[in-house]
């Protein structure tokens, strides 16, 4: 039974995870990789985020990544180590990280007293995460701390993306969904991102996201024709799959207690707003609502 308001740790992710995630995103870090010789946009996602699982093949990135066409990963990895390996990824991210932030939020941001509040409270509610069955947290754990704090804050947020991450990944494979699946029920919630960017990214043929469809609908999940909507079960299911998620996700946010939450999340959505104004979320990666 958790100690703090509903969904608190939720609202807390919700407001670090998008200036964490859009790094991934950043001509900032297509820059520092294209100087590393990776200059595939695929391949450059999959080097940076799973850098810190060392030189692995396509198995363990389509396992850990959950809803990515394993031809397409096979398509780069391990071939892309052969150009630089995961110590120059992830340092190139890091520098990536610094000079986006950099930008987003100004410099007077970056050397304020409440960035620096910011990252030791993420990095304290990170102390309680664990790394047993979460191999994206657990690799990005056994990182050093940057020492700068918005570098810091960005390895927190890391951390926290991660540990969420993996036990979504744990609720989808309980509640049965396939990866495709799994993205077709988030995008007809309305919160996801749009379905064509989706299957680019993400490898799938419209053949892949139709049938996948079709699996849905014969399980009552999904209406309607083209990309469809989520019916009541639908709906229900998805709820589920959050909520399973938050039990999953509890500890860190435990550890910080209602108090740092709270304070986290304020803080953590005046940078997200001061990002946003600066342009950091572009449209065409947003959902439909």
């Amino acid at each position: 039974m958790s100690t703090l308001p509903p969904r608190a740790g939720r609202r807390c992710h919700n407001a670090i995870n998008p200036l964490h995630s859009t790094v991934y995103f950043s001509p900032d870090l297509g820059k520092e990789l294209g100087e590393l010789g990776i200059d595939d946009s695929n391949a450059a996602y999959f080097a940076a985020r799973g850098a810190a699982l060392g030189a692995v093949g396509p198995g363990t990135v389509t396992a850990a990544f959950y809803n990515f066409n394993h031809d397409l990963v096979a398509r780069h990895l391990p071939a892309v180590w052969s150009v630089a390996s995961p110590q120059a990824v992830l340092d190139a991210r890091l520098r990536a990280a610094d000079s986006t932030l950099r930008r987003l939020l100004g410099e007077e941001i970056i050397a304020s007293p409440e960035l620096a509040e910011a990252a030791g409270l993420a990095l304290h509610a990170a102390e309680a995460c664990t790394r047993h069955a979460r191999p994206l947290y657990a690799a990005h754990a056994d990182l050093p701390v940057p020492e700068q704090p918005h570098l810091a804050y960005w390895h927190a947020g890391t951390l926290l993306r991660e540990h969420r991450g993996d036990g979504h990944v744990a609720a989808l494979l309980a509640a049965g969904l396939d990866p495709v699946e799994a993205l077709v029920s988030h995008t007809a919630t309305g919160k996801g991102m749009n379905p064509r960017w989706v299957r680019a990214t993400r490898g799938w043929r419209r053949s892949d996201w139709e049938e996948a469809s079709d699996r849905l609908r014969g399980r009552g999940l999904l209406d309607g024709e083209g990309e469809g909507e989520l019916t009541e079960a639908g709906i229900a299911l998805r709820a589920d799959l959050e909520d399973a998620t938050d039990r999953m996700d509890q500890a860190p946010y435990e550890h910080l207690g209602e108090e740092g939450v709270a304070r986290l999340t304020e803080l953590a959505r005046g940078f997200l707003f001061t990002a946003a104004s600066a342009g950091a979320f572009p449209a065409d990666l947003m959902g439909k609502g």
